[in-house]
């Protein structure tokens, strides 16, 4: 009987969660019909100034990320129904166009000058004046890899942005290839997550409520996150490893079989 309960429950869960995806679809397409509208058509709503221009295609692109977190959230009902899309893709490229993505989404500065994919060295200094190291391993710098890449930007996207909120100033990024499987490290310098928290930032729904926490930076939020990135990368073959101690930062590895096929 139980199961059946826990069955059910996820699956108005599910349908939850399509219900929301269906009527926050419309709402978003005339926000962006709008805005795309102000920009191509100046002729009928007038010039712009350089800044409304600016923070109109700020707007755009953010509502297009917004209606892209939307679908995602389907991606773990689909990685549940064995649904994948395997492609050939550069992954130190996914990493850092989701690091950039990740950057302008707390208005970090330069984010909209830098392009993607410069040269090695530029783009170290740039991601060094935000505060974050970004260490390749040389081998993986024309790796090509057959996963989902939906699916591999929606996990690192997660683990980045987790990042971010947290650092106090600075953030780690690393990936390794070790045989025939690839490792990204996200590491920050934050409050850190006590031990006997470590399996519970995976759960769906939970929260971590530290007693006594005078920092502003709790590890909290909608217990959705962290969760929803685990059961991808496991149906994709891989898992995620925290390593963290109170007061201390956290540190999430994600691994992954560089060709799901295998």
């Amino acid at each position: 009987m139980d199961k059946k309960k826990t069955e059910s429950q996820s699956f108005f869960r599910e349908l939850q969660i399509e219900f929301l995806i269906h009527e926050l679809k419309d709402p978003l397409s005339i926000i962006e019909t709008g805005t795309r509208m102000l920009l191509e058509k100046k002729e009928k709503y007038g010039e712009l100034s350089g800044r409304q221009e600016k923070t109109l295609k700020r707007t755009l692109r953010n509502t297009q990320k917004v209606r892209q977190m939307l679908y995602d959230l389907l991606e773990i009902g689909r990685s549940e129904a064995g649904c994948f899309q395997c492609v050939c893709f550069q992954p130190v490229k996914a990493v850092y166009e989701v690091l950039l993505d990740a950057l302008e989404a707390v208005s970090e500065p330069d984010v909209e000058e830098c392009g993607i994919c410069k040269d090695q060295n530029e783009i170290i200094q740039f991601l060094s004046g935000c505060g974050i190291i970004w260490d390749i391993s040389p081998q993986l710098t024309d790796t090509m890899m057959l996963q989902d890449e939906v699916k591999f930007r929606q996990i690192v996207a997660n683990l980045v942005k987790n990042g971010l909120y947290y650092r106090k100033e600075r953030l780690e990024i690393s990936m390794k290839q070790e045989d025939n499987r690839i490792s990204v490290e996200v590491g920050d310098d934050g409050p850190g997550i006590a031990a006997e928290h470590h399996e519970m930032i995976f759960k769906r729904y939970a929260q971590v409520k530290e007693a006594n926490e005078n920092s502003a930076l709790q590890r909290k939020g909608h217990g959705l996150g962290l969760a929803g990135a685990l059961i991808v990368a496991r149906y994709m073959g891989g898992d995620i490893e925290v390593k963290s101690r109170k007061g201390k930062g956290a540190m999430f590895r994600l691994t992954l079989p560089l060709n799901r096929e295998e």
